[in-house]
């Protein structure tokens, strides 16, 4: 990784609209480091989208017993993540997600969330889609789970997004 690769996440939920909440949260920083956490969900947080599962593969019994409460979580991603800009792909989920569990943290967010087409100009935004597919596909990695899709996220981003890299 070089000093202007900027760091991402993905957050996987219980499903999608109203009265979902996050599950799992992955980042991976500039140097490539990844980080990802169960969330044990909140007593009021009862939506469970039985689809959603299918797809992330996270029941709700792996997240009572191996979850972290939410104050962790959102300490933890501010101690990886303050002052800086994170980057996602899903900015439209992500930021509801990420301000429930801070507001059940009861914890100030400490770094800004950001849509990752603010990274890209239009020829990049074009590749982005089909260079994440082929990097998908060759990389292995493990869809739909946090840390693997922050993952793929940077290095879709090295491959169509370096003309963006500003000296610091």
């Amino acid at each position: 990784m070089n000093r202007c690769t900027p760091p991402f996440i993905d957050v996987e939920a219980s499903g999608l609209g109203r009265g979902s909440y996050p599950i799992e949260v992955g980042i991976v920083l500039a140097d490539g480091s990844r980080h990802c956490w169960l969330i044990r969900p909140a007593e009021h947080w009862t939506h469970w989208d039985p689809t959603a599962e299918a797809i992330h593969g996270i029941s709700q019994a792996r997240l009572g017993a191996l979850g972290r409460m939410p104050a962790e979580v959102a300490t933890l991603l501010n101690r990886h993540l303050s002052g800086q800009t994170v980057y996602s792909d899903a900015w439209g989920n992500d930021m509801p997600w990420l301000a429930k569990l801070f507001d059940e943290a009861d914890v100030p967010q400490r770094f800004r969330l950001e849509s990752v087409r603010a990274l890209l100009d239009d020829a990049q935004l074009t590749a982005w889609h089909p260079t994440k597919e082929r990097l998908a596909k060759t990389l292995c990695c493990v869809r739909h789970r946090a840390s693997g899709d922050a993952m793929l996220l940077q290095q879709t981003w090295l491959e169509v997004g370096l003309t963006h890299c500003h000296a610091a």
